[in-house]
């Protein structure tokens, strides 16, 4: 599986160790505080859940395999069709109970 990590979503970003590493972007926000730092991962779907435990309230991972995509929140995960927009509504739900912004849950594939 391939996936998408937000650094500032853990609770310790040593967790990144866990996966094998294809790339990091670091978002261009004027402030250096609002940066984010996306790392690109690759894991089995058991590493990839390992995950959970350390993510921070309103953040989520997102991992996937072909039209099998798994998000993960710090209580919960979901399995939905990437290219199913109605499967993704449990987890859309989910986020937006927990407080991150709509537009923030689109679970957009970097392939």
């Amino acid at each position: 599986m391939r996936g998408v990590i937000v650094e500032e979503s853990l609770d310790d970003n040593r967790v990144i160790n866990l996966y094998r590493v294809a790339s990091v972007k670091i978002t261009d926000d004027d402030d250096p505080a609002d940066r984010w730092h996306l790392y690109t991962v690759s894991c089995d779907q058991e590493d990839a859940l390992k995950i959970q435990s350390h993510l921070k309230p309103g953040f989520y991972a997102h991992f996937w395999k072909g039209d099998d995509v798994l998000v993960i929140f710090n209580d919960r995960h979901f399995w939905m069709s990437h290219f199913d927009e109605k499967t993704w509504t449990p987890a859309i739900l989910h986020g937006l109970a927990q407080g991150v912004p709509e537009e923030q849950l689109n679970f957009l594939l970097d392939e």
